[in-house]
């Protein structure tokens, strides 16, 4: 089922998500709903409170060579935690949560991440590049942030502007 992705300033996207504790059906209709979801919103990754759900679950599905997100690709990670991080890159992202708006913002280039997968099971993956700046990017929505706090002062002074006309412009 496709679910709602709710968007800035709603103040759920501001709640520090809580650990899952139960690995059961309901986790698994979540990370089933937050695919169709996604996918239907042309997105790479979601966090579960981008639809009002303030879970520790997050999913990830990068494009491929061929620029297709393949289903196997997909990453489901429930209460992940980033062991190690090191270097810096600069890479321009966007979020479903602040549609239309894209900035660079610099990330760790490589990390380590720990994390379970739907089934409870212990996961450990380590990436660079594209896939960890969308582990980073999700990961700050599980504590309670957006890419958008990541801007200099400048930036985000023009971002609030615009945005707030944006949405204005919509009424």
């Amino acid at each position: 089922m496709i679910r709602e992705v709710i968007t800035y300033p709603n103040k759920l996207l501001r709640l520090k998500s809580k650990d899952v504790e139960q690995f059961d059906s309901k986790l698994h209709t979540l990370l089933d709903d937050m695919y169709e979801t996604m996918m239907a919103q042309s997105g790479v990754g979601l966090a579960a409170i981008q639809v009002a759900i303030p879970l520790n679950v997050l999913i990830i599905n990068l494009p491929n060579e061929e620029d297709i997100q393949d289903k196997n690709d997909l990453i489901e990670a429930i209460n992940p935690v980033i062991t190690h991080k090191d270097g810096t890159q600069i890479f321009t992202e966007g979020c479903l949560s602040v549609p239309g708006f894209s900035e660079d913002v610099t990330r760790a280039q490589h990390i380590i991440v720990e994390y379970f997968n739907r089934f409870g099971e212990k996961q450990t993956m380590e990436c660079e590049d594209f896939l960890a700046v969308a582990w980073q990017h999700e990961m700050e929505h599980l504590a309670g942030h957006l890419f958008i706090e990541n801007l200099s002062i400048i930036k985000r002074k023009k971002f609030e502007k615009e945005w707030k006309k944006k949405l204005k412009d919509k009424k």
